[in-house]
């Protein structure tokens, strides 16, 4: 299995990044798909419209954000795509658009996708 990374949409792209998968649903506000430079654009990965409104980034509910998002990852055909992207590459940079780089459903998945 490939090496994976997390990194903002917001911030440039590198040649470090490896393969680049957009996991969020929505296309990251005020980013041009020129900037994003994402190789792949896996929406159905992310947490679903419902989940995401509740947890609302909120970071005194990341913990049940955490639980359900992975409960919605262990029904997710998504999750096999991405495992075969992992694979297939030396490093996968999973690209996401929320602000805080701690606190949010990228870091969820990578450690989902990793285990």
């Amino acid at each position: 299995m490939g090496r994976i990374r997390i990194k903002r949409a917001y911030e440039n792209a590198d040649p470090g990044d490896g393969f680049r998968v957009l996991v969020d649903r929505l296309w990251p506000r005020g980013v041009s798909k020129e900037r994003a430079d994402v190789d792949e654009h896996l929406k159905d990965i992310a947490p679903s419209p419902d989940l995401r409104t509740w947890w609302n980034h909120d970071p005194d509910r990341y913990d049940e954000f955490e639980k359900r998002y992975r409960s919605e990852l262990d029904d997710n055909p998504a999750v096999d795509d991405l495992r075969r992207i992992i694979t297939d590459h030396k490093v996968v940079t999973l690209v996401y658009g929320a602000k805080d780089p701690e606190v949010n459903h990228a870091v969820v998945l990578k450690e989902y996708v990793a285990s």
